[in-house]
C-alpha cells in the first residue's frame, strides 16, 4: 500500500490549476484582469489564489485597494508557476508541432504607420498561401504587454530591444526629410540642418520635442597609415545639431505629411518607408543626405516574443514569412 507521503505529490495534482491562476494573476496585475484573460469571474480567480495560499500555507499577495504586491515567497511561486504554466502550454500545442498545415489565428501588435504601409500588404498573399491561418494585426503605438495580454507577438522599432524577450531583426527603419521639387526650386534646398528655421516644415506634433529635429553628420572616416587596408571605409558620425522648425501645417500622420509635402506645402519628417514610392517616383527629392535625422521613429523594426513561449507552426510560419519578405532571411 503506498504510504501519505506517497500520495501526497498525486493529491498536489489538483492544485495544477490554482497554480496556473496565480500565474495569470501576476502577469495580469489583477485579479479582474486575469479573470478576463481566463473567461471567469474576479472571485473565482481570488478563491483559487487564497486556496493555493492555504495549500502551501504562506501568503502570495499583498492585497491593497489599487494593486497587488508580490511577497517573498510569492515572488518564488510566481516563477515556478509561470514555468509550469509555459510547459502545460507547450504540451497542447505539440500536436500542431507535427501538423503539415498550420492552421488557428496569431495575433501581433505593431505600431500604426509601420503596420499600415509595411505590414498590412504583405497580409494578403499569406492569408492566399495559408488558408487554415488568420491573422489579427492589433495597430498600437502603445507597448503590449507580451507577458499580460492576448498577443502572440509584437513589432517595435528601437535600437535596444527590451531585455527579457526573444527577437528577431526585419529590417532597419530609417527617418528623412524631403520636399517636392517644386517647393525646392521655389525656397531653396538646404545644406545644413541649421537652414530648416527659414523653411516651412512639416512635422508630428504631438509633443513640443517634435518641433527640435535633431541630426548627426556622416563623415567619411581621416585617412589612416599607409598599410591600412584599401577599400572604403564606413561613414562616421560628425557634428550634431538641433533645429527648432516651424510650419503651417502639422499633423501627426505620415501618409498625411507625405502628400502635404508632394503638394509643395514644405520639408516633411518621415519615416523612409513612408517616402521610399515617392521618393522613386520623383514626387519628393530628400534633403540633408549628408546628415542622419534621429527621431525616436529610427533603428531596427524587432519581430519580439518571450522567450520561453513555444511558437506554433501558424506562429513560426508567419515570423518566417515576415522575414523572408522583408528580405531580413
Amino acid at each position: 500500500m503506498r504510504t501519505n507521503e506517497a500520495l501526497a505529490p498525486i493529491a498536489h495534482l489538483a492544485h495544477l490549476t490554482d497554480m496556473a491562476v496565480f500565474a495569470r494573476v501576476v502577469e495580469a496585475g489583477s485579479f479582474s484582469g486575469a479573470a478576463r484573460a481566463l473567461g471567469t469571474t474576479p472571485s473565482a480567480v481570488s478563491r483559487q489564489v487564497a486556496r493555493l495560499e492555504g495549500l502551501l500555507q504562506v501568503r502570495l499577495l499583498e492585497r491593497t485597494t489599487r494593486k497587488l504586491r508580490l511577497t517573498e515567497a510569492g515572488h518564488a511561486a510566481y516563477t515556478r508557476c509561470q514555468a509550469l504554466d509555459s510547459a502545460a502550454r507547450e504540451v497542447l500545442q505539440l500536436a500542431e508541432q507535427h501538423t503539415h498545415t498550420p492552421q488557428g489565428l496569431v495575433r501581433m501588435s505593431v505600431p500604426k504607420a509601420y503596420g499600415r504601409q509595411r505590414i498590412h500588404p504583405l497580409v494578403p498573399p499569406f492569408l492566399a498561401a495559408h488558408p487554415q491561418v488568420d491573422v489579427q494585426l492589433v495597430v498600437t503605438d502603445r507597448v503590449v504587454d507580451l507577458f499580460a495580454e492576448d498577443v502572440d507577438l509584437a513589432i517595435r522599432i528601437t535600437d535596444t530591444p527590451p531585455p527579457g524577450l526573444a527577437g528577431r531583426p526585419l529590417e532597419a527603419v530609417e527617418h528623412i526629410v524631403c520636399a517636392s521639387p517644386a517647393y525646392l526650386a521655389r525656397r531653396g534646398t538646404p545644406q545644413h540642418p541649421g537652414e530648416l528655421a527659414a523653411h516651412d516644415c512639416i512635422y508630428l506634433g504631438e509633443d513640443p520635442s517634435d518641433r527640435r529635429w535633431r541630426f548627426t553628420q556622416r563623415v567619411a572616416p581621416t585617412k589612416g597609415k599607409r598599410n591600412d587596408p584599401a577599400g572604403p571605409k564606413p561613414l562616421q558620425d560628425g557634428e550634431q545639431a538641433t533645429v527648432s522648425v516651424h510650419g503651417r501645417y502639422v499633423v501627426n500622420h505620415s501618409e498625411m505629411r507625405r502628400e502635404a509635402a508632394i503638394a509643395g506645402l514644405g520639408i516633411a519628417s518621415l519615416p523612409g518607408f513612408a517616402a521610399q514610392a515617392a521618393l522613386a517616383s520623383g514626387a519628393l527629392v530628400r534633403v540633408l543626405t549628408a546628415w542622419r535625422h534621429d527621431t525616436a521613429y529610427s533603428g531596427t523594426a524587432w519581430l519580439l516574443y518571450p522567450p520561453n513561449r513555444f511558437l506554433p507552426s501558424r506562429v513560426r510560419t508567419w515570423v518566417d514569412y515576415l522575414a523572408s519578405a522583408m528580405g531580413a532571411g
